[in-house]
């Protein structure tokens, strides 16, 4: 089939959206974008969700999981909508995806038989929850969010041989939310679900194993450090690994690694797009499928350098040398969507925290005039304000109740930004071991990087020029990724950088001035006062 152009298509399944970008590879430009909320969309908000946080009512503090259901039905109804706007879907190439990280499915034995539908002639009269909702062995889907798993992520650790040991293995120090503590936690509570289990993928391997029509894809080397189950230099499943997380288990690790998918590299390609979407939704046959990553790996697509991601949670992305490790354990050592290495700082207390804040206030979450006035009429380094409503893993501390440590009359502005700088602080505080000194730009992007006075406050507590990326992503990053792989494909040479500058939409350098610099760093200040009082909350509020 000839077609006018050539579509690369990248999807990313967040934790609160499925989100889909189409570029047009050769003239690299945008075509087509569109978001479907889970809690807004009629069509996905029948699954269970809560709409505060996105995810199915936990059975234990800790917990958070999301419905597979949902994920398969936003599919479906994403295709739905591209074809519905007028895009022609014949016109895609390539698809690669994006998932938000540690996010993973337990499929049964039935799974491989059901897969294979999607290659049937009339598999498209159906749709996807009713082919595949058999397949799972385990209801929900664990996602980034968990923080349940403090003895299984101890075990693995003391396993292994210490912290120092973990690190050196892995790239990181056993967090909670990593795939590895949970699956033992699945495997110790829900035993019958864990034997049932014949393939666990990550959620960015899931999409592309529907779409391929193939459970046993391989899953990527990037999304892979977020398992605690990889040897991060040699990118392979680690048998000592294997051993701690399933010590006890049924099978034990030769079990679990007869559960795990191969190992690609994320932009390897591992298929064609399966009959069911070719007839349902025309899409071209022999549309290539890329094997996906995380959405942090795929937004560190986007750039070479250091990137601050002001999302649901806050993630500091710095380019290493694939050597950096932080020993501390604050920080994981990973890959990004085309293999490049960088360290990764997570946060996950975080603009969701902002909005609650205003909400408690009154202030509706999308009044962002209000908030930008707040921070606008209060000075740079004010107060310091401590809140954490969920567990944290940067650094690893229990949720606390909100806290003021400065000494000031309560109210909405000195509350507001004493908060927002406190957690933007906390980020660099912790990023400080991996961090190079340097002039060099610092990106951002996410919802609160549209705000000039966060993207002020952010230049100067790193001290460097900040520039925004206003049009950024996982979903972007993955159609960037998706791009590649497909003229690498076609034996035709194309370098990341070139392909993302074209399309970045960038903001102009912001410089700190020097005076709000020295708010934040003079001897006795902001991050001094800062380091003290965070010293002793972490201390009061160890994470059980």
């Amino acid at each position: 089939m000839n077609t006018k152009r050539r579509l690369s298509l990248g999807l990313d399944l967040s934790t609160q959206s499925l989100s889909a970008v189409l570029l047009d590879i050769d003239r690299r430009e945008l075509v087509f974008e569109h978001t479907l909320e889970y809690a807004q969309d009629r069509r996905l908000n029948r699954f269970g969700i809560k709409k505060s946080d996105y995810i199915l009512p936990p059975r234990e503090h800790g917990q958070a999981d999301q419905p597979p259901m949902m994920y398969l039905a936003a599919l479906d109804f994403m295709f739905a909508d591209i074809r519905e706007a007028g895009v022609s879907i014949a016109e895609t190439v390539v698809i690669n995806t994006s998932a938000q990280q540690h996010g993973h499915v337990y499929l049964n034995g039935n799974a491989p038989a059901l897969f294979t539908q999607l290659h049937q002639p009339g598999s498209e009269k159906s749709n996807l929850v009713k082919l595949l909702g058999g397949c799972f062995a385990y209801s929900r889907a664990p996602i980034w969010m968990t923080s349940n798993t403090t003895r299984q992520a101890d075990f693995i650790r003391l396993f292994v041989g210490g912290k120092r040991r973990m690190i050196e293995l892995t790239g990181s120090d056993s967090p909670l939310r990593f795939t590895g503590a949970i699956i033992r936690k699945i495997g110790q509570d829900y035993p019958d679900a864990y034997r049932n289990t014949d393939t666990i993928q990550p959620l960015s391997s899931f999409i592309p194993a529907i779409l391929v029509g193939n459970v046993k894809i391989p899953t990527d080397f990037a999304n892979a450090c977020g398992t605690s189950l990889m040897n991060y230099r040699r990118k392979k499943w680690s048998r000592l690994l294997m051993s701690a997380v399933a010590e006890n288990l049924p099978g034990r690790a030769w079990l679990l690694r007869a559960k795990l998918p191969a190992i690609a590299a994320p932009d390897s390609i591992v298929g064609e797009i399966s009959q069911y979407y070719v007839n349902k939704y025309g899409f071209r046959r022999g549309c290539l499928i890329v094997a996906g990553s995380g959405d942090n790996p795929q937004s560190k697509v986007l750039v070479d350098g250091d990137l601050l991601s002001l999302g649901s949670s806050f993630v500091n992305m710095v380019a290493t040398d694939g050597k950096t490790m932080d020993f501390n354990g604050y920080a994981n050592a990973m890959y990004d969507g085309v293999g490049r290495p960088f360290m990764f700082g997570c946060r996950t207390n975080g603009t969701l925290a902002w909005d609650a804040l205003r909400e408690s206030y009154g202030i509706k979450k999308d009044n962002y005039g209000a908030a930008e006035n707040y921070l606008r009429r209060t000075p740079l380094a004010h107060s310091l304000v401590f809140w954490q409503p969920r567990d944290e893993s940067f650094p690893a501390s229990s949720h606390y109740r909100l806290t003021r440590v400065s000494n000031y009359k309560p109210e909405p502005g000195a509350d507001y930004a004493g908060l927002v700088e406190t957690t933007l602080t906390f980020v660099y505080h912790y990023s400080r071991a991996f961090t190079r000194t340097t002039n060099e730009p610092l990106f951002v992007t996410g919802g609160a990087g549209n705000s000039p006075e966060i993207t002020k406050r952010v230049a100067a507590i790193w001290a460097r020029p900040v520039v925004r990326i206003e049009t950024a992503g996982a979903a972007l990053g993955a159609a960037v990724a998706g791009a590649c792989a497909f003229l690498r494909s076609q034996q035709t040479d194309v370098k990341v950088r070139e392909l993302s500058d074209s399309l970045l939409k960038k903001g102009a350098p912001l410089f700190p001035p020097l005076d709000d610099i020295a708010a934040f760093h003079n001897p006795n200040g902001f991050l001094d006062k800062f380091a003290a009082a965070e010293a002793e909350m972490t201390r009061r509020h160890p994470l059980k």
